[in-house]
């Protein structure tokens, strides 16, 4: 079993929730106060039988008009119509919006012929007729045109993949296990963004319950250092976005790179 992080870029956040591109080896962080900086990996999983895709990015193109996400998974070998899975920790905009391809008007699914797994209380709250953080109409879209598996709490896809209700980042925010048999794979989205979680954990602002998120690490922490996982990070700022996590003499945690 083999991991890819499809990386997508680099952005600043501010309070307006809008992802505006950001090259940290030519731009100042100082230009953009108050802003919040996030990279985006995607994760490509080849398993023995199948390809999984986690997460999916912010639908970014490239100047030729292709999605970022199929020019990432090609280069790690693959086609983006191998992708048999698509898991989704949660549905908020960067996350969710590699769903969909912008055509004309209205939208294509990206994965068309992919099964496509989601909380269904996330999705319902995805729907909610309110300003948020997620982009109804292209969600709507999915739900219209794609092959749709509603979750209910805690369960497997299949032998190897199970699935967990955390709600701590979204109040239906999902963790993803990935198992071969030989290696382990732990996906916590939002919940475990970056590896800097590891050295210091910490209460986040931008989370539903930061209380609950910072928790959960803290038993990922301690599940991932006695069990071997491999951990992904979606949101990590040190471009070591898959890592272990072992424990020091003094009970602190530490990241073991591959």
């Amino acid at each position: 079993m083999k991991a890819f992080p499809l990386y997508e870029g680099s952005y600043t956040v501010d309070a307006s929730k809008k992802f505006v591109p950001f090259d940290p080896l030519t731009q100042d962080p100082l230009t953009r106060k108050g802003s919040v900086f996030v990279h985006i990996y995607p994760f490509l999983i080849e398993t023995a039988d199948e390809l999984i895709l986690l997460d999916t990015g912010l639908g970014q193109l490239n100047e030729d008009g292709e999605l970022k996400l199929h020019v990432n998974i090609r280069k790690a070998g693959y086609d983006p119509s191998q992708v048999s899975k698509v898991i989704m920790s949660h549905l908020h905009s960067d996350h969710s919006l590699g769903l969909v391809i912008p055509d004309g008007n209205s939208f294509r699914p990206s994965f068309p012929d992919a099964d496509i797994y989601i909380q269904k209380n996330e999705l319902a709250t995805a729907l909610e007729d309110r300003p948020s953080s997620y982009p109804r109409r292209q969600v709507q879209f999915i739900i219209d045109h794609a092959r749709i598996h509603l979750l209910d709490e805690d369960g497997s896809i299949s032998p190897s993949i199970q699935y967990e209700l955390s709600g701590g980042h979204s109040p239906y925010h999902q963790v993803i296990y990935v198992d071969s048999g030989s290696d382990y794979y732990f996906y916590g989205g939002d919940e475990m963004p970056e590896s800097a979680a590891v050295i210091r954990n910490y209460i986040a602002k931008y989370d539903y319950d930061g209380r609950k998120s910072r928790d959960l690490r803290t038993g990922y922490f301690k599940r991932a250092s006695e069990e071997g996982w491999k951990c992904l990070f979606y949101h990590d700022f040190t471009s070591r976005p898959i890592a272990g996590i072992g424990q020091n003499n003094d009970a602190s945690y530490k990241l073991i790179i591959p």
